[in-house]
């Protein structure tokens, strides 16, 4: 079920299967962000931050209560900025809502980036803290270096983010504070990567999203010479299967059944081969064939009447 507010749009997504099962709502405070992320299409995408006026949000939420929902998970692409090209808080908002939410009921409060939260962070563990909010916040810290921040532009250093994570653990009994972390991003090296270790390792996040750099078209980050992945230069044992949906390609699958692109070859249908990874995509491996030898897959004799793996049963 989808809910169009005013001329201005404002857009909740409620995800109710047929009134039975779910019952929570999903509800936009704001639209884009302020962040000019270098490895993100977000702002290219929407434009600048947009926030829905308070009362639209706080109505939408009453309404929704009172049609059957229990759980109002209030989202955004940086729910943390909303309010600051209107001149309202989000604080401000959350206290709001608070109030129309009926007894028995929940409020999620979405991804939130560490600047936007800083300047907040007395009222916001005072909200966490409220019975019917959730003690949950998401706060990406995207890595663990002060250098690769600034790379990606997050406007924030690590110090921040963890004041933050520090200030709202102590004030929140038992938050869960789930983050986000971006692997193999242009700039990160060896060392960055280790510093993003240590800090999950020190923080043990109870939820934690770990993506792996991909450049986006039109953005900064693309044009940066990415990190060579792991895989490039391997040699590998890998089974041929089928055709690529762009009729490309054969697909083949390595023991880990990571999904290899060959060359488009007839006689490799069906055969193991020996290939070196020469590139990595989003969901798969670049192979070069090293030889035109192929291993047939074996096909196995088939058993005696009688016989079960080697076994024989004297079947009457």
């Amino acid at each position: 079920m989808m809910h169009v507010v005013n001329s201005r749009s404002m857009v909740t997504r409620n995800n109710e299967q047929e009134q039975t099962f779910r019952r929570n709502v999903l509800i936009f405070p704001s639209n884009s962000c302020l962040n000019q992320c270098t490895y993100c299409k977000t702002k290219h995408a929407r434009g600048e931050l947009g926030s829905y006026p308070p009362e639209e949000i706080v109505s939408r939420a009453r309404q929704s209560f009172e049609e059957g929902v229990v759980e109002i998970w209030l989202t955004s692409e940086d729910t943390g900025a909303y309010g600051k090209d209107i001149g309202v808080t989000l604080p401000e908002l959350l206290w709001r809502l608070v109030e129309v939410i009926p007894e028995g009921c929940m409020l999620r409060v979405g991804m939130t980036n560490p600047p936007y939260i800083l300047e907040h962070l007395e009222e916001m563990a005072k909200i966490l803290s409220h019975p019917r909010v959730y003690a949950f916040l998401h706060v990406p810290v995207q890595a663990a270096s002060d250098s690769v921040l600034m790379d990606m532009r997050r406007e924030y250093c690590l110090s921040d983010f963890k004041q933050v994570v520090d200030f709202l653990k102590e004030r929140v009994p038992a938050v869960t504070i789930a983050t986000d972390v971006i692997c193999g991003f242009p700039t990160e090296t060896a060392e960055d990567f280790e510093e993003t270790l240590q800090l999950v390792e020190e923080y043990k996040f109870p939820s934690l999203f770990i993506n792996q750099f991909f450049p986006r078209p039109g953005t900064p980050a693309a044009k940066m010479r990415r990190v060579p992945p792991q895989e490039v230069g391997e040699i590998q044992n890998v089974l041929v299967t089928e055709e690529s949906h762009d009729k490309k390609f054969y697909v083949a699958h390595n023991k880990y059944y990571d999904q290899v692109l060959v060359p488009k070859d007839e006689k490799l249908l069906g055969k193991m081969v020996t290939v070196e990874i020469t590139s990595t995509g989003k969901h798969y491996l670049m192979g070069r064939l090293l030889s035109d030898e192929v291993t047939k897959v074996a096909i196995a004799t088939p058993l005696p009447k009688g016989t079960v793996s080697g076994v024989q049963d004297n079947l009457q």
